[in-house]
């Protein structure tokens, strides 16, 4: 199959669209990264992300299934060969049977009481000592000492925020705050944007939404530029708070759009770690990227997400679950 082009905002939405458009999902999509997005300066420079892409053939698959199939198995017969040679060391049961009719003959001519010689069990975690093994231990590498992986351990669900209701001038007083801040922080852009501004009572939050021309500028890479706004705003806002509040900026509805491509990027991780059994790191997301993955795949029942790492390098990696 030829390859096609696809181009979007990020590399992450070309490669969602191209599994869209060809039918298929991303671990059977072959593509190259023609062009990195670029958010340019002011709107100047700005490039979209341009990939070319196209839908592996069953024969390629196939292909690929009997290399890891292949990997696999030489790694499994490597560990059996050391086992193996591990075990030659180990003192038999037939050698122990020798060595007790041995005693038993020695002691029996000596007039002694015969010992019955025993195997001695060695703790698991006893190390070998300057002579050796200690005591006569046998054990075969199936026995092996079994490799304990500790158990994933959700972090502790937060305690619900109580959210104390305020007064209506108080509501207002916070909504022309973040609108006075944001329209402050465009007129220094040069940005002409129309600003909506709500509060809800019920969630503590401040609700900010704007439209405009240039509004592909103030979202930024990833959502990175409306992110550090929506940052800033909350500064601003809960310095004349009592109580935090909670403040949300969007254009264009991108914290939707943004969601649906994230929802669709953990059903495909989810996919290709179902069938290669392997885990996957997704690159660094804020907080609220990293909850939708969570909540996207919390009720799958092949695989289980985890954050690792500091910020803003931390990221969720998807991984097999146990027993599957």
């Amino acid at each position: 199959m030829v390859y096609r082009e696809f181009t979007a905002k990020s590399v992450d939405e070309a490669i969602t669209q191209a599994c869209l458009e060809l039918g298929v999902t991303s671990d059977r999509l072959d593509y190259d990264v023609v062009q990195e997005a670029a958010s340019g300066f002011l709107g100047i420079g700005s490039k979209p992300a341009i990939i070319r892409a196209r839908a592996r053939s069953e024969e390629e698959l196939n292909e690929e299934k009997k290399a890891i199939e292949a990997a696999e198995k030489a790694s499994q017969e490597s560990v059996v060969t050391k086992a193996l040679e591990k075990e030659k060391e180990i003192i038999t049961s037939d050698e122990i049977e020798k060595r007790a009719a041995a005693a038993a003959a020695k002691a029996k001519a000596e007039g002694r009481p015969e010992v019955e010689l025993r195997p001695e069990k060695r703790p698991r975690n006893e190390k070998k000592n300057s002579r050796g093994r200690k005591g006569a231990h046998t054990k075969s590498f199936h026995e092996e000492e079994e490799i304990v992986i500790p158990e994933y351990e959700p972090s502790k669900p937060k305690p619900e925020r109580v959210v104390k209701p305020i007064s209506e001038e108080k509501a207002e007083e916070l909504k022309q705050t973040g609108e006075e801040f944001l329209k402050s922080v465009f007129g220094a852009m040069q940005i002409n944007a129309e600003i909506h501004t709500e509060y809800d009572q019920q969630e503590g939050s401040l609700s900010c939404t704007f439209d405009g021309e240039e509004m592909g500028l103030l979202i930024g890479k990833r959502g990175q530029t409306l992110d550090s706004l929506q940052y800033l705003t909350s500064l601003v806002v809960n310095r004349k708070s009592e109580d935090y509040v909670r403040v949300k900026l969007d254009t264009e509805d991108y914290r939707a759009r943004r969601a649906d491509t994230l929802n669709n990027l953990a059903r495909n991780i989810a996919y290709k770690v179902k069938k290669t059994h392997r885990p996957v790191s997704l690159e660094p997301m804020n907080p609220y990227e990293r909850r939708i993955i969570h909540s996207s795949l919390q009720g799958n029942r092949f695989v289980e997400t985890y954050s690792e790492g500091e910020e803003p390098y931390r990221h969720v990696v998807v991984t097999p679950k146990r027993g599957q």
